[in-house]
């Protein structure tokens, strides 16, 4: 699926692959993120990805023109996660309509784990 733009010049459409996979690469940035989370919902299983799979674990949706974010995540064992994801929340928000020029109207943030950092 793709979201797009018009501009005077013409439309400019933007895979939500590459939304999700940027706003992966942002997340994995923010302080209190471990990684993203693959839900099998069929095992009620949940597993961390590695860091070349950002885009899993986050799904990007258009509705009206604007942007719905979804990251399913694992946060670091003692921090807190609201501050975590409020940080998530405004960092994701700002770069992605930086980025793109698409305005983002809702993220959603499930948090699937906790886990300790060595």
């Amino acid at each position: 699926m793709n979201s797009s733009i018009d501009t005077h010049m013409g439309s400019i459409q933007i895979n939500n692959d590459v939304i999700a996979k940027y706003a992966g690469s942002i997340a994995n940035e923010c302080f209190g993120i471990v990684g993203m989370a693959s839900v099998n919902v069929k095992d009620g299983l949940v597993r961390i990805l590695k860091k070349d799979s950002v885009n899993h674990g986050i799904s990007v949706r258009s509705s009206g023109g604007k942007l719905i974010l979804d990251f399913h995540v694992i946060v670091a064992y003692g921090v807190s996660i609201l501050a975590v994801t409020e940080n998530l929340i405004s960092s994701v928000k700002y770069k992605i309509e930086e980025y793109t020029g698409l305005e983002v109207e809702k993220i959603n943030i499930y948090v699937e784990g906790v886990r300790v950092i060595d």
